[in-house]
């Protein structure tokens, strides 16, 4: 089982320059999807987000925008950030930097985008510190489970919800494994917090470390 949100105590591992959360007073909330773009599942997303006015952050799969170009369009087209999450979807913990590294780059020729987030949370130290070079490491602050078949949609809400305050990034899934949760959660998550006046934006100028001068966010 996995844990809704990531205890400070496992943060301290990275370094600092790993973005966990948005330091904000404002009532504002950072989603996040990541593994698409997919045919049965993103443009589902974009029309959810669209009856809140919501943006937010995608962190594709680099195979996945090459085998759906036109769900990458779309989403690019309604102005939400891009992100790069592996052309491989690769776990770091079990692939030399090399060859990691190479993943990434060949994902970012296809998204050019300097946010970065690795699949299933799967960083050393080492990868964050030499990939700081030219990509900003976005993890999060709540963890949806959307793509967890043990856990119900209704848990899956109230834990994300429990969760969530000013400046929390959430993970949520544009896989068909999550659609069952994720089609349940995101509309109720969405009108949960839009009641209480919160924002949904995307990370674009957000980070606390600013990117490489020669570069803007997607």
């Amino acid at each position: 089982m996995y844990v809704a949100t990531m205890p400070y105590i496992l943060r301290t591992f990275l370094p600092s320059s790993v973005t966990w959360e948005i330091e904000t007073a404002e009532k504002e909330i950072f989603l996040t999807f990541d593994d698409g773009p997919i045919p049965e599942v993103t443009p589902l997303i974009l029309k959810t987000l669209d009856e809140y006015d919501a943006k937010a952050t995608f962190f594709f799969v680099g195979d996945n925008v090459r085998k759906h170009p036109e769900e990458f369009r779309m989403v690019a087209e309604k102005g939400h950030a891009l992100g790069n999450h592996t052309f491989n979807h690769l776990r770091g913990w079990t692939t030399s930097f090399p060859r990691y590294h190479e993943n990434v780059n060949k994902c970012h020729d296809l998204v050019p985008s300097p946010l970065f987030r690795p699949p299933h949370g799967q960083i050393t130290p080492l990868m964050a510190r030499m990939l700081y070079q030219n990509y900003r490491v976005v993890m999060w602050s709540v963890l949806s489970m959307d793509f967890d078949k043990r856990v119900s949609p209704y848990k899956c809400l109230q834990h994300s919800i429990a969760n969530t305050h000013n400046g929390s990034i959430i993970v949520f899934h544009d896989s068909i494994k999550a659609r069952p949760r994720m089609e349940y959660v995101l509309p109720r998550y969405l009108e949960h917090f839009s009641k209480l006046g919160y924002k949904f934006k995307a990370l674009n100028g957000q980070l606390k470390y600013p990117l490489p001068h020669d570069q803007e966010p997607a």
